[in-house]
C-alpha cells in the first residue's frame, strides 16, 4: 500500500515493530546499549501474550533462560513479597515469580521501558508501509489507530518483534507459512500427524505431507475466583451456537475428560475438573484467588482449530474479524459450561466458580486484548532451525552445536491442532503433538535464524527461521525474550561496527549477551556462581563439551587441553605434554599463575579472558 502523504518523520538509531515480550527485550535492550529507539505496537499495551492473560511462564528448565526473562521474574517475585510480605500465599502462588497476573505483568513491563529514557513508545500504532532501498529496510509508516495519523520511522537498523512477521513480510524477505512435508528436514513430526498423546505413538492417517494449515490460535483467560472480583457471563456473546460445544459433552462420556496417565508439574492440570466437561479448560492457580486458563486440546470437541488459517496473511480488518470470532467462541465456551442443560448441575456449578476478573483487562471489557498467535509466518533466514537441532546429535549427548548459538531454547516440541473433529479419528486431533519432553533437550539457537535471507538492516527473532515443529518449541515467551535481547545488542553492534547484521562480530555478540547474563549454552552441572561460567558457555559452541556435563572443577587432562586449544584458538598447541600442569597454562597463556592442578573451567576461563574465539 503506498501512502500519499505522511504527517511526521521520525529518526532512531533502532525501530522495533511489534511490543511483544521479544519486542520489548529488544527495544529495552538497544537502549541500554545507547541506541535511541522507537518500539511500536498494535494494541494499546506492550506485553503481548505475557500481559494478556498467559499468567504462567512456559519454561522447564529454568537455568536455560537467563538475561532480561530472568530480570523480568525477579521483578515480579519483588512486587509479590513487597505487597504481601515474604511468606504469604500470594508469593508462593507467584512460584519465584514465574506466574503473576496479567496486570501485575503489565506493570513490571512498562516500568522495565519507562526505565529506558532512550526508548520511545507508539501503542495503537499498526504497519501501513515499509520503505527499501535495493535490499535494505531504511523506515517505515505507521498509522495511529485512534487519529489515522501517519509517521515514518526512520532508522538505522530495524526488528521485526511481531508475533505475525508483518515488518518482513512487508519488506519482501522470504517466509515459510504452515507446515514442511516431512522429507524436507527429515524431521519426525512434521507435515500432517495423528498421535496418541498419552503414549506419543503414531496413529493411522500420519502422512507427513507439508499444508498451510496453522496450529490453532486462542485466547488465554485471567478467571477470578472471587464472588466480588468476579464479572460474571449473564448472556451469551454474539453468533452463539450451543452445539458448536456439544463435542465436549461427547469427550465427557466416552472418558476423554479423566487425569492424565502420568502427571507433569505445570501442564495445567486441575484435578477438580478430572473427569467433568470443564476439562475443556486448562486451569493454573494465580495469586488472587486468579488462575491462567487455557483452552485444552486434548478434547476432539475443541472448536478452535481452523478458525484461523487465513489470520497471517490477512488485511487488519480481516485480523480483527478473525479475532472477534475466536473471542466469541471462547466466550461461547465459557457460557456454555456454566449454563447450558448438557452439562450436568455438579459440573455447571464448578464452572461458575470461574469469572472473568474484574480488575483485569479493564479497557477490553476484562477480556485479554491479545490473541494466541501461536504461529503465523516464519522468516526464511540463514539458517532454518528444525527439529533435529532440538534432539540429540547423532553419536553425541548433547544437540547440534552452533558456533553462532547466542541463546538456549529448552521447552518441548508442543503443538495445538491444525484440524477440528475428522471422522474415523477417535484418539486426537489432527496436527496435536503433546509435550515431546521425552526427545527435546536443551538446545543451542544460531544467530543466523535471526538474519534475512537477502533483506538487509533487519533482524527478526519473535517470527524466526525455523520450521513449523522446531517453532512449537521456540515459540515460548521466555525463549522470545532470549532471542530479542540478542537481537537489540546484534542491531547496536551492527550500527557500532558500520556493517549489516549479517556481518556482526558474532563473538563480540556472544560475550556481550553472557556478560548480560544470558544463557547460550546450556549444561546441568554449572551455575551462575561459577567464576568460568561464562567462559565455559562460550567455548560449549565451539564444540568443547559432548554432553550436558561441564565438569568445572575437574582437573583438566592434556589430550583434552590440546584439543580445546585447537578448538579454541585454531591452531595446534605451543606443546603436547603428557601431563597438563600450571607450568604447561604458563607457557600457552604468559602470566597465568597459581598452584594445584589446573581445572577444566579454570583453563576454560584463561583461554576466555584472552580473547579466544
Amino acid at each position: 500500500m503506498t501512502l500519499a502523504f505522511f504527517l511526521l518523520a521520525l529518526d532512531f538509531d533502532v525501530v522495533v515493530y511489534g511490543g511483544t515480550p521479544g519486542g520489548v527485550a529488544a527495544a529495552v535492550t538497544a537502549a541500554r546499549n545507547g541506541r535511541s529507539t522507537a518500539l511500536i505496537e498494535y494494541h494499546k499495551h506492550l506485553g503481548g501474550m505475557t500481559t494478556s492473560g498467559l499468567g504462567k511462564s512456559d519454561i522447564e528448565t529454568r537455568e536455560a533462560i537467563g538475561g532480561l526473562f530472568r530480570e523480568f521474574t525477579g521483578l515480579v517475585h519483588a512486587h509479590y513479597v513487597e505487597t504481601y510480605g515474604p511468606g504469604s500465599e500470594n508469593v508462593k502462588l507467584s512460584r519465584d515469580g514465574y506466574y503473576y497476573e496479567p496486570s501485575v505483568a503489565q506493570r513490571v513491563i512498562d516500568r522495565m521501558v519507562a526505565r529506558e529514557n532512550r526508548v520511545r513508545v507508539f501503542t495503537n500504532h499498526r504497519l501501513e508501509e515499509v520503505i527499501r532501498g535495493t535490499r535494505r529496510v531504511t523506515g517505515l509508516r505507521a498509522k495511529n489507530r485512534a487519529t489515522g495519523e501517519v509517521t515514518e520511522f526512520r532508522g538505522r537498523m530495524f526488528i521485526d518483534g511481531s508475533y505475525e512477521g508483518d515488518l518482513f513480510a512487508h519488506a519482501g524477505a522470504r517466509y515459510r507459512l504452515g507446515r514442511e512435508e516431512r522429507s524436507e528436514f527429515n524431521e519426525l513430526h512434521a507435515g500432517v500427524i495423528y498421535q496418541d498423546y498419552e503414549t506419543r505413538t503414531f496413529l493411522s492417517g500420519s502422512t507427513g505431507e507439508g499444508d498451510k494449515r496453522i496450529t490453532a490460535y486462542t485466547y488465554r483467560l485471567c478467571l477470578s475466583s472471587d464472588p466480588a472480583n468476579s464479572r460474571v457471563l449473564t448472556a451469551p456473546p454474539p453468533d452463539y451456537d450451543r452445539t458448536r460445544y456439544l463435542g465436549y459433552i461427547d469427550d465427557w462420556k466416552a472418558g476423554r475428560m479423566g487425569p492424565p496417565k502420568v502427571h507433569k508439574e505445570g501442564v495445567g492440570y486441575f484435578g477438580p475438573t478430572f473427569n467433568t466437561v470443564v476439562r475443556a479448560l486448562s486451569i493454573a492457580e494465580l495469586p488472587n484467588k486468579k488462575t491462567d486458563v487455557n483452552m485444552n486440546p486434548r478434547p476432539l470437541g475443541f472448536p478452535f482449530a481452523g478458525e484461523n488459517y487465513a489470520y497471517p496473511e490477512a488485511s487488519w480488518e480481516e485480523r480483527e474479524r478473525i479475532s472477534e470470532r475466536i473471542r466469541n467462541i471462547t466466550l461461547g465456551l465459557l457460557y456454555f459450561l456454566q449454563n447450558d442443560g448438557a452439562v450436568p448441575p455438579e459440573q455447571r456449578a464448578l464452572a461458575r466458580r470461574y469469572h472473568l476478573a474484574k480488575d483485569e483487562f479493564e479497557d477490553s471489557g476484562n477480556f485479554p486484548f491479545q490473541l494466541y498467535v501461536r504461529e503465523a509466518r516464519r522468516l526464511a533466514g540463514l539458517y532454518t532451525l528444525t527439529e533435529n537441532d532440538t534432539i540429540l546429535a547423532p553419536g553425541s549427548g548433547r544437540t547440534r552445536i552452533h558456533a553462532d548459538s547466542i541463546a538456549a531454547g529448552e521447552f518441548p516440541v508442543d503443538s495445538f491442532p491444525v484440524r477440528k473433529r475428522e471422522k474415523g479419528h477417535d484418539v486426537a486431533l489432527e496436527g496435536y503433538i503433546f509435550m515431546l519432553d521425552q526427545l527435546t533437550r536443551p538446545y543451542q539457537m544460531p544467530y543466523r535464524i535471526m538474519v534475512p535471507e537477502s533483506v538487509d538492516g533487519l533482524l527478526v527473532p519473535v517470527a524466526a527461521s525455523t520450521t513449523h515443529v522446531a517453532f512449537s518449541t521456540v515459540r515460548l515467551e521466555p525463549t522470545w525474550m532470549a532471542l530479542g535481547q540478542a537481537a537489540g545488542t546484534a542491531a547496536h553492534l551492527a550500527i557500532a561496527g558500520g556493517v549489516e547484521p549479517r556481518a556482526v562480530d558474532v563473538a563480540k555478540l556472544q560475550r556481550a549477551r553472557l556478560d548480560a547474563g544470558q544463557v547460550i549454552t546450556y549444561f546441568r552441572d554449572i551455575d551462575r556462581k561459577d567464576p568460568a561460567f561464562r567462559a565455559l558457555q562460550y567455548f560449549g559452541t565451539k564444540g568443547f563439551f559432548e554432553d550436558y556435563h561441564a565438569r568445572s572443577g575437574e582437573a583438566v587432562d592434556a589430550e583434552t587441553a590440546v584439543r580445546w586449544w585447537r578448538l579454541g584458538v585454531g591452531k595446534e598447541s605451543p606443546s603436547k605434554p603428557a601431563v597438563f600442569t600450571r607450568e604447561t597454562l604458563g607457557e600457552w597463556l604468559p602470566g597465568v599463575g597459581g598452584v594445584g592442578p589446573v581445572t577444566r573451567g579454570e583453563f576454560c576461563q584463561a583461554l576466555f579472558a584472552r580473547g579466544a574465539r
